[in-house]
C-alpha cells in the first residue's frame, strides 16, 4: 500500500523521513503507526469537535487549516503543502484546539500518531519528532514576522520571502486565492488585490491567477 507513498518519502525534506532509506523508511512508518488516507476537495479531515489524535504529512494534494473567531469569522492558521506537516505540537500534547482542516484539492495524506513517542524517548525517531516541532516554532515565528507588518505591502512581501521561501526571478504558486490570502495575512481583499496591482505597476512583483515572481 506505501509503494507510491515511500517513493514520495525517499524525495522529502521532512526531518522525520529525510535520508531514509531500505528498511529505515518502513520502520519509520511503523513506528509512527502511519496509515494512507485520501480527501476529496472540499471535505473535512478534521472537525472542530474531533480531538487531535492524529497529526499528517500531506503527499498529494493540499490542506489548510482554520478556526473562526468570536464573530464566526474563518482564519486561515495554515495552508500544507506536499512534504509538510501539520497537528504535531497537538497530537504530541493530546490536546484539542476549535481548529478544522480541511483538503482543498484532491488530496492524499500520511496520518500518524505519537503513542511510540511518548513510550520511547530515547529512540531515533522519537528525537527526529523533537526536532521536527523545533523547526514548527520557526516556521510560527515567520508568522507571527509577517502579521506583525503595518503596512499590506510589508506583508505580502515578508510573506512570500518567509512563507514561500520566493526568490528573485523564479516563479513560485500559492496554494490560495485573493480571499483566502487576505485571510491568511488578515487584511482587506480589496486592499490586497489593490496593493498587488500597485506592485505589478511598479515592476517590483508579476503574477497570474496564482503564479507569482519577485522583480526586485
Amino acid at each position: 500500500m506505501f509503494i507510491q507513498v515511500r517513493e514520495n518519502l525517499l524525495k522529502t525534506d521532512c526531518i522525520l523521513f529525510k535520508g531514509l532509506s531500505g528498511d529505515k523508511l518502513p520502520e519509520a512508518l511503523a513506528f509512527f503507526n502511519a496509515v494512507e488516507r485520501e480527501f476529496k476537495k472540499g471535505e473535512q479531515v478534521k472537525k472542530t469537535t474531533d480531538p487531535m489524535t492524529f497529526f499528517g504529512m500531506v503527499i498529494e494534494g493540499t490542506v489548510q487549516i482554520y478556526s473562526d473567531d468570536i464573530d464566526g469569522n474563518h482564519m486561515i492558521m495554515a495552508t500544507v503543502e506536499p512534504g509538510e506537516t501539520f497537528g504535531e505540537s497537538l497530537c504530541y500534547l493530546k490536546k484539542n484546539a476549535p481548529i478544522y482542516i480541511e483538503a482543498t484539492r484532491d488530496t492524499r495524506l500520511l496520518m500518524m500518531n505519537c503513542d511510540n513517542v511518548h513510550a520511547d524517548g530515547n529512540n531515533p525517531l522519537s528525537k527526529r519528532f523533537v526536532a521536527m516541532l523545533a523547526e514548527r516554532t520557526l516556521s510560527m515565528n515567520n508568522r507571527i514576522q509577517t502579521l506583525s507588518k503595518l503596512s499590506i505591502r510589508d506583508k505580502i512581501l515578508t510573506f512570500f520571502s518567509q512563507t514561500v521561501k520566493a526568490e528573485k526571478g523564479k516563479p513560485f504558486e500559492i496554494m490560495m486565492n485573493r480571499e483566502d490570502m487576505a485571510t491568511y495575512l488578515g487584511v482587506n481583499r480589496s486592499a490586497l488585490s489593490r496593493e498587488l496591482s500597485n506592485l505589478k505597476k511598479e515592476g517590483i512583483l508579476e503574477y497570474y491567477h496564482s503564479v507569482f515572481k519577485i522583480l526586485k
